[in-house]
């Protein structure tokens, strides 16, 4: 077992109001590891204390550590470099007003790589690993605004892809598409974690359970239990895992 990220004693407050209390996790490489709980319970707080998205919101302290590769995140001044390794997609789709190549050439082209060939090159690989190269692949030149949402989120994570992340965080990243496009979101989020540490936030438990290696439950700031998914979908050891999963709240 190879940890891809570790937390120690984190703590993360918004002003007086402390959000996650004492988290201890390791998240495996390669791995899909799912954070699940009801609203409010600071998953997606946490998800974004993993690439410090966080630093963005006034009056917040956190406290504790976050090592990536064994490197403690917060100690680093390099948050540009840490975005790039660790990359995410959000609830909705988040695309840029350009062209579907222009979105996905963005990144690196930011970073300095200017030559045709190359950005085709990496282009056409994000989006065939996106699995959504067939569908687009006539219309790179056209506004990435105009596909329809499960389209975008694909290419959201084509975008992503293209920095060459080692690891990609997804917050409720199905939760706006129909089952449909969920379905292919789930299917190219098992195709492609062999190559990636992913961490997804989803309120669906039976996403959970059909896209996930490792659940961490989530309950008021507090991490309740983690442990491999069909474990804990059918043997939890807390009464409140049980108690969330067989639908008594939440």
């Amino acid at each position: 077992m190879s940890i891809k990220i570790k937390v120690e004693n984190l703590d993360l407050f918004y002003g007086e109001n402390q959000a996650l209390k004492n988290i201890n996790l390791d998240i495996e490489k390669n791995k899909v590891t799912a954070l699940i709980g009801p609203s409010g319970c600071g998953k997606s707080t946490f998800l974004r204390t993993l690439n410090r998205m966080n630093d963005l919101i006034e009056n917040i302290s956190i406290k504790g550590k976050v090592e990536v590769d064994g490197e403690d995140i917060y100690k680093s001044d390099d948050v540009i470099k840490l975005r790039t390794k660790v990359g995410m997609v959000f609830q909705k789709p988040n695309l840029f007003p350009m062209s579907i190549y222009d979105n996905v050439a963005y990144g690196p082209k930011i970073h300095g790589i200017k030559d045709k060939k190359t950005l085709d090159k990496i282009v056409e690989e994000s989006l065939k690993g996106a699995a959504i190269w067939d569908e687009v692949k006539d219309r790179l030149k056209t506004s990435a605004l105009g596909l329809s949402g499960g389209q975008q989120q694909r290419v959201c994570i084509a975008r992503t892809i293209a920095m060459k992340p080692e690891v990609i965080l997804m917050d409720e990243p199905t939760s706006a598409l129909d089952p449909i496009s969920t379905l292919k979101v789930e299917e190219l989020i098992q195709n492609i974690k062999n190559d990636y540490t992913i961490v997804i936030v989803t309120h669906n438990m039976q996403q959970a359970a059909r896209i996930s290696d490792k659940t961490v439950f989530f309950l008021n700031g507090d991490l309740v239990e983690v442990n491999d998914t069909n474990v804990i979908f059918t043997n939890p050891k807390d009464k409140r895992t049980e108690d969330y999963i067989t639908g008594r709240f939440g």
